[in-house]
């Protein structure tokens, strides 16, 4: 009773303190993550003792900080508070954890992981965030098709050689001319529904811990962005489609879903487009989420060998990654700037095959990269 009031308080205090374009204060943030750390270490404290407790709070908030030295700090910190109260009750061990890991990463890694982009805005305002959001609480391999519902227009399960990329000439600009690229790799970009695609995921020992709670936690109840772990799991069988919406003769939503062949147990669904900003073509692929969307937009680099780059990698204000809620009565939005996040799309000719390579990374530091080999379908 005590502490909901005390938090309540604190929120009364940090809202009137908050100014228009920023979010909530730091220590509010921390005090609120502490708060839902207790009730699951009260839970937790019915079966282990206090070191494993602050223990597994550390591990689970390290985890969401996604560096691979917050991941090591979590649970160092939640360990030496459980052993220095291992007197207090399972619910202050891990509420006091979550607090002292967080408190102290604020003073290590300065770099900001996230920061508000624009409030309220309409869409019109960012090109580069694609505002398409689920309108359920699953996202799943249905998402277009229920889409089609609130946009109108003509929906397509499967369209047959439709890509994800109308025309590679939309890309055109300073660092990237489409007449250089490979006929192989236009024809899997502006074609795609043509091609096979075989995975062999790689992940870095570090990212895995977190990554298994977030897939168990969010992306599976979610239907969404839930890569395989490993191989073996790949080996199931990866089926790829674009839905697609046709309004005014042309397709307005290309929707690329992708799910294991056994049980169509989503994997992911993006939704793709291109815009054109300053004489330069951008890629920017939404991952819808309940009411938000995830979206990463990409600038094009020519490959030697005629092969195609897309990254976020850039000296430019709009490749980056943004976080976006839209507002069911108004469609303004609100978009956080993800930062340290990047991500680098490298497709190419090998041998007279196609490979693609799809590598991620935090702060500079990988942690997963997506191997893909893509063949022509038989059919």
């Amino acid at each position: 009773m005590t502490g909901g009031l005390a938090l309540g308080a604190a929120e009364a205090v940090a809202r009137a303190r908050q100014k228009p374009g920023e979010i909530p204060a730091l220590w509010q943030r921390i005090a609120v993550s502490g708060a839902m750390a207790a009730p699951l270490g009260w839970l937790a404290g019915r079966r282990f003792g206090p070191v494993v407790v602050g223990t597994g709070a550390g591990a689970v908030a390290g985890s969401m900080g996604l560096r691979p030295e917050k991941v090591a700090l979590g649970p160092v910190v939640g360990a030496a508070v459980g052993g220095v109260a291992s007197s207090a009750p399972p619910a202050v061990v891990a509420s006091v954890s979550v607090i002292a890991f967080r408190a102290l990463s604020a003073l290590v890694f300065r770099e900001a992981q996230v920061s508000l982009l624009a409030e309220q805005v309409q869409a019109e305002k960012l090109p580069f965030v694609v505002p398409l959001e689920a309108r359920t609480r699953y996202v799943g391999t249905g998402y277009v098709k229920d889409l089609a519902k609130v946009l109108g227009g003509t929906y397509t399960a499967d369209a047959p050689g439709v890509g994800i990329i109308g025309s590679l000439d939309e890309l055109a600009g300073p660092d990237f001319d489409p007449g250089d690229v490979d006929p192989l790799v236009r024809e899997f970009y502006e074609h795609t529904a043509r091609f096979k695609l075989d995975i062999v995921p790689e992940w870095r020992m570090w990212v895995r811990p977190g990554y298994l709670l977030y897939r168990t936690l969010l992306a599976k109840p979610l239907g969404q962005a839930s890569v395989p772990m490993n191989q073996r799991e790949a080996q199931r069988g990866v089926h790829g489609r674009i839905d697609t919406i046709v309004r005014e003769g042309a397709p307005t939503v290309r929707g690329w879903i992708r799910s294991f062949a056994d049980n169509d147990e989503p994997i992911y669904v993006g939704v793709y487009t291109t815009y054109r900003d300053g004489g330069r073509g951008y890629v920017s692929v939404g991952f819808p989420l309940p009411q938000a969307s995830f979206t990463a937009t990409l600038a094009p680099r020519a490959r030697p060998g005629g092969g195609l780059v897309l990254t976020s990698d850039s000296d430019l204000d709009h490749p980056g990654h943004y976080l976006t809620y839209v507002d069911p009565e108004t469609r303004d939005l609100t978009a956080l700037a993800v930062h340290g996040f990047g991500e680098k799309l490298d497709v190419y000719v090998e041998d007279g095959e196609l490979r693609a390579e799809h590598a991620f990374a935090v702060f500079g530091l990988p942690f997963l990269v997506l191997h893909y080999r893509m063949t022509r379908k038989s059919h």
